[in-house]
């Protein structure tokens, strides 16, 4: 088995995050669950950000709707394989692990409402150039922020290599 080489202080971020981000998600889905009915609307920035509840038991734009059982063999899939990459991973690669653990918190942060509720409540929603965005919420910023993190981790890396190639010649 690899080992994985993390620093205490390192081990301190990914376990203060993982809370935070998990803490938050339920936290500010449980707040509007209780200052909003299902369907409202809460106006932030006219035109552009709204607070909208909804309950959404698929995926993004409702895919996969009312298939629970999927979602929860993905989630396992999904932990396993993200637990592994992490590992794999090195010590240098601090975009690709914090952005697993933005992953692995969001997707945690779904499935218990899944799991729970047996939909996810969303919230945040936006307009933009006149097209209503789906609504997500604070979960969903996390695995989105996560995969931007791992995607630009791996360009660098790709570029750094690419760079040297052309050194080489």
């Amino acid at each position: 088995m690899r080992k994985i080489n993390l620093t205490y202080k390192n081990i301190l971020l990914y376990v203060i995050s993982f809370g935070i981000i998990v803490g938050g998600d339920q936290i500010t889905k449980i707040i509007v669950d209780h200052t909003l009915s299902l369907g409202a609307s809460y106006s932030i920035i006219d035109s552009f950000f709204y607070f909208t509840y909804s309950h959404n038991d698929g995926a993004a734009w409702g895919i996969f709707s009312g298939k629970l059982e999927l979602f929860f063999v993905i989630a396992i899939v999904a932990a396993v394989g993200l637990i592994y990459y992490f590992i794999q991973s090195e010590a240098y690669q601090k975009l690709t692990r914090f952005g697993i653990v933005l992953i692995f918190s969001g997707m945690i942060g779904n499935l218990i409402d899944r799991v729970c509720l047996g939909y996810v409540r969303d919230f945040i929603d936006f307009i933009i150039f006149g097209y209503d965005f789906p609504i997500f919420n604070v979960a969903d910023m996390a695995i989105t922020i996560g995969f931007i993190l791992v995607i630009i981790e791996v360009g660098i890396e790709e570029y750094k290599a690419w760079k040297i190639s052309k050194s080489e010649l």
